[in-house]
C-alpha cells in the first residue's frame, strides 16, 4: 500500500495543541524580559484536576532557585490554584510551593543571571501543552519609574496616531 505524500487533501496541519490558562499582566508592565523559558510543573493530582475546571492566578507568583543538599533547584512560589471543588481531606494548598521542571543547564543559567546581573524570574503564561502543564517563564530586569511612564506615554501617542489614521480613511 502507498504512502500518502504531506501534500494531500486530507493532510492537517500540525498545531501546538495549547490551551491557555492564565497571563501575568504585571510581566510586561513591571519587567524588561529578557529571555523567555518553558517549564513543566510538578502538580499533584487534584491541581491539575482543578487547573482544568478553573484559571489559577500568577499575578504575585515568582520563581525562586535554590540550593538544597548539593541540588540545585527551581520553584514556582506564590501561584494560587484554587482547591479541587470535589475535592477532599488530602485536597492541594492553594498557595503551596511547586517544583519546575528544568534541565541542570537551564537552570544554572538562570542561577547566574540571577545572582549576577539582577535579573528576577517570573511567570508570564501556563497553558496546557499536549495535556501537560507548562509554565513559560521570563527573565527579566525590573523597570524604573521613568521606564513606566515612557512606555505609558508611547503607548498613549500610538493609540492616538491609530485613531487620528482611522478617521482620516472615513
Amino acid at each position: 500500500m502507498a504512502k500518502k505524500s504531506k501534500n494531500s487533501k486530507n493532510h492537517k496541519p500540525e498545531s501546538s495543541h495549547q490551551r491557555l490558562l492564565a497571563t501575568n499582566p504585571n510581566a510586561k508592565r513591571n519587567y524588561f524580559i529578557e529571555d523567555i523559558i518553558e517549564a513543566g510543573v510538578q502538580l499533584q493530582g487534584t491541581e491539575v484536576k482543578s487547573l482544568r475546571d478553573q484559571s489559577p492566578t500568577i499575578d504575585d507568583a515568582y520563581v525562586e532557585i535554590k540550593n538544597t543538599s548539593g541540588s540545585i533547584q527551581a520553584y514556582l512560589i506564590n501561584a494560587a490554584i484554587n482547591p479541587y471543588r470535589h475535592g477532599t481531606a488530602w485536597n492541594h494548598d492553594l498557595k503551596r510551593k511547586r517544583k519546575l521542571l528544568l534541565h541542570r543547564n537551564e537552570i544554572d543559567r538562570l542561577f547566574g543571571a540571577i545572582h549576577q546581573k539582577g535579573f528576577t524570574i517570573i511567570p508570564t503564561k501556563i497553558y496546557f501543552k499536549k495535556g501537560v502543564v507548562k509554565v513559560q517563564i521570563g527573565l527579566g530586569k525590573p523597570k524604573k519609574i521613568h521606564d513606566k511612564r515612557d512606555d505609558l506615554k508611547r503607548k498613549t501617542a500610538d493609540r492616538e496616531m491609530a485613531a487620528a489614521l482611522k478617521r482620516s480613511q472615513r
